[in-house]
């Protein structure tokens, strides 16, 4: 009895270990290849600049990002949760490995900073960013996105620096109910007036 309870410990140590290994190949299988990455990524460079820094205004800035929000929006975009043609073929073909090298890659890259434009509606999208709007419901961005807006990984997307166009657009179609892909912006935005959201989409392409 001793002998058999023996080898059932035996065996119970030896699938442990065994466990042990085939998670850490699987880790070290997982790590995104950033050379792979920037191979595919060749293809984001019409719209999103060599390295996903400061391209065209209508496009957002991918430089810096946090990987794990680059590649939630990949997946939503080839599930159909985001809509948009554009992404919505690019994104298409990638298979998950492509996806996290891509966003490995872009996350590698320092973030440049930005300038706001409108001295006008600078004070009011401070205002709305540090402290919200009370009054309509509307919490202050900084909550979530961080005071300097470096985001927080995982869970929310950095804004710093990000072009003003990109940003009013996300936010009027949140606003709208043509981005669907966050319910938590979605009541936020259905908040905010055109003035508001264009005090915070300049506001937050100076933060840093």
């Amino acid at each position: 009895m001793k002998r058999f309870s023996h080898l059932i410990a035996l065996a119970t140590v030896a699938l442990s270990l065994s466990g042990l290994a085939h998670a850490s190949a699987a880790g070290k299988a997982a790590k995104p290849d950033l050379a792979a990455g920037e191979a595919k990524a060749a293809a984001c460079m019409a719209c999103h600049s060599a390295d996903g820094s400061r391209g065209a205004p209508a496009y957002p800035i991918l430089q810096g990002q946090h990987p794990e929000y680059l590649v939630k929006q990949l997946v939503e975009f080839k599930e159909g949760k985001r809509k948009n043609s554009i992404m919505s073929g690019m994104a298409a073909p990638l298979t998950p490995e492509d996806m996290r090298n891509i966003a490995a890659f872009y996350a590698s890259k320092k973030a440049k900073d930005g300038t706001a434009k409108n001295a006008a509606l600078v004070a009011l999208g401070e205002k709305i960013y540090r402290g919200g709007i009370a009054k309509k419901g509307v919490p202050a961005c900084a909550g979530c996105h961080s005071p300097n807006g470096a985001g927080i990984p995982a869970q929310y997307p950095r804004l710093a620096g990000q072009h003003a166009d990109y940003t009013k657009v996300q936010l009027t179609t949140f606003r709208q109910g043509e981005r669907t892909n966050s319910a938590q912006m979605a009541s936020i935005a259905a908040n905010l007036s055109d003035k508001e959201i264009e005090a915070l989409s300049d506001y937050i392409a100076g933060l840093r």
